[in-house]
C-alpha cells in the first residue's frame, strides 16, 4: 500500500486554471482579433470561426466577451467589426510609435536633407503619422494625419510586400484607381512589382500618386508583422541623382527600426 498518493490530473491553485489555459485563450483571443481586423466588410461568425480554427461556440465566447469590452461590435445582420476601443488603443500606439522613431527619422532627414515620413496601415490606407520636412524650397510635404492609396505609394507598396497574400487580395480591390499616367492599375502587373519589393527590400513610387514627386520607402516590423512603412518623397527633378543615396540610408533606417520595435528598446 502506498501512502501520500498523488492526485491524479492538474493542481489547482486556488481555483485558478493551469497557465497554459490563459496562454491558449490569449493567443485564441488575439487570432480573433487578427481575423476581424483582416476583414474590413465585417464577418459572420461562422467564418471567423473556421478562419480562427475554432469550434462555433468557443468563437462565440470569444466576440462576446470582446463586445462587453467594446474591442468588437455586431451589427443587426450579425456581422462581427472591430469596437471603438480598439481606435483608442490604436491612437496610443501611433503616438508610442512616433515617441521611439522620430529620432531615426530626424537623422534620415539630416543625412539626406530631404522629407521622411513615418506612416501606418489605416484599413485600406496608410496613413501618415510623422513626418520631417525638408528645409528645400522645393520640397514634397504632406499633412501629419491625412491618408494615402496602398497601391501606388512606396509606404504603400512597402507595407503590401510584407502581408500575406490573402490581405494583399482583400486590400487591392478593383479596378485601381489611376492618380497620374504612371500609376499602376492593371493587378497583374502591380503583383510582379510586390514581388520585385520583397526582392529588393524597398518599396518604389515613380510618379505614380502625384506627378512631380518619386519617392522610396521600406516596412518596418515589430517582430509580430509589418506595423509602419519609412518613406522619402522627393521632387522627380532631383530623384534620379539621388535615388542610391536615398535607397542606402533608408535600408539601415529601416533596419534600425525594427531592430528597435523587435528588440523593445529606444533610439
Amino acid at each position: 500500500m502506498v501512502s501520500g498518493a498523488a492526485a491524479v490530473g492538474p493542481v489547482a491553485d486556488g481555483g485558478a486554471p493551469p497557465p497554459r489555459t490563459g496562454i491558449q485563450v490569449v493567443r485564441r483571443t488575439a487570432a480573433v482579433l487578427r481575423a476581424v481586423g483582416d476583414r474590413p466588410d465585417g464577418v459572420r461568425l461562422g467564418e471567423l470561426a473556421a478562419a480562427v480554427s475554432l469550434p462555433k461556440a468557443t468563437a462565440h465566447r470569444i466576440v462576446a466577451a470582446l463586445v462587453g469590452e467594446q474591442l468588437l461590435w455586431t451589427d443587426a445582420a450579425g456581422r462581427i467589426w472591430l469596437g471603438s476601443a480598439i481606435g483608442r488603443l490604436a491612437a496610443a500606439s501611433s503616438a508610442g510609435l512616433v515617441a521611439r522613431l522620430h529620432p531615426l527619422l530626424v537623422a534620415l532627414g539630416a543625412a539626406l536633407g530631404e522629407t521622411v515620413d513615418l506612416s501606418v496601415p489605416d484599413g485600406d490606407r496608410m496613413r501618415f503619422v510623422d513626418q520631417v520636412v525638408s528645409d528645400h524650397r522645393l520640397r514634397a510635404v504632406s499633412a501629419v494625419g491625412s491618408t494615402f492609396p496602398l497601391h501606388c505609394t512606396a509606404n504603400g507598396k512597402a507595407l503590401l510586400a510584407a502581408l500575406p497574400a490573402a490581405r494583399v487580395d482583400a486590400l487591392l480591390v478593383e479596378p485601381l484607381p489611376r492618380f497620374t499616367g504612371h500609376t499602376i492599375v492593371d493587378r497583374r502587373e502591380l503583383l510582379d512589382e510586390l514581388d520585385r519589393v520583397r526582392s529588393e527590400g524597398v518599396a518604389r513610387d515613380r510618379q505614380e500618386h502625384a506627378s512631380g514627386i518619386s519617392a522610396l520607402g521600406v516596412v518596418v516590423d515589430d517582430g509580430a508583422g509589418p506595423v509602419a512603412a519609412i518613406s522619402v518623397p522627393v521632387p522627380s527633378e532631383r530623384f534620379d541623382g539621388l535615388e542610391d543615396r536615398i535607397e542606402d540610408a533608408l535600408r539601415a533606417t529601416g533596419r534600425r527600426a525594427t531592430g528597435l520595435l523587435a528588440g523593445g528598446g529606444t533610439a
